[in-house]
């Protein structure tokens, strides 16, 4: 299933995580479509750059798909899985997603969810259940395993929907500062969460006025 085949624009399944970490932060991403890299973020596209090379190779009677494009029409997603392990079950194969990430395991469950959303579009493209997958972190170089329980589903369900409505409406969710999410958060400088609940857009091209101002007063000097 391609682009054309959802009635309208589906929602990157890389949203997801971010969704869940913060609706705020997904909606300056994918709505006002504002992004700053930091240290982490950078680390992060490298790690993909790595491992988003498409092909298969078999190993120990299980087939190994990277770089998999993935949809699920329910909930107008899509996107392309790191990895997906197809396990031999009897004569039929059970995918088995992994998602690579920088860093180490995380207190929130943003990272699961993205995953838990890999297998929602496997679900729907194979017909088979797909009960868990795993996320293989960079820094402990570990597969950390996430079953995909009612909790993580409905979790995902409704940050995906959640996020089809933000970006219908247009509208970016007012900011709430949360110390231990904000301060780690690239979108930060850009967010200020402790100013306003305000438009980041409209205060980065209030910001830009500013400095158009002076420059146009300096020069008639």
């Amino acid at each position: 299933m391609d682009s054309g085949d959802f009635d309208e624009a589906p929602i990157p399944l890389s949203a997801l995580q971010h969704a869940v970490y913060c609706l705020r932060q997904a909606a300056l991403i994918h709505v006002e479509r504002l992004w700053e890299e930091n240290r982490f973020t950078a680390e992060g596209r490298v790690l993909h750059a790595r491992v988003d090379e498409q092909g298969q190779r078999f190993s120990r009677g299980v087939r190994r798909v990277s770089a998999l494009p993935l949809s699920c029409r329910r909930l107008q997603l899509a996107g392309v899985a790191d990895l997906v392990e197809f396990h031999k079950t009897g004569g039929d194969e059970t995918p088995y997603p992994v998602e690579y990430k920088r860093g180490k395991a995380k207190l929130h469950r943003a990272d699961e969810a993205q995953l838990c959303a890999q297998a929602l579009c496997l679900e729907e493209m194979t017909g088979h259940a797909v009960p868990e997958g795993a996320l293989f972190y960079a820094q402990t170089r570990r597969r950390v395993v996430v079953p995909f329980d009612t909790e993580l589903r409905r979790l995902t369900e409704a940050s995906a929907l959640a996020l089809k409505e933000v970006i219908a409406s247009g509208r970016t969710p007012a900011a709430v500062y949360e110390r231990r999410k904000c301060d780690a958060c690239s979108l930060l400088d850009l967010c200020r969460p402790k100013l306003s609940g305000r438009s980041a857009r409209s205060w980065r091209d209030r910001q830009v006025r500013i400095a158009l101002d002076g420059d146009a007063a300096g020069a008639g000097e």
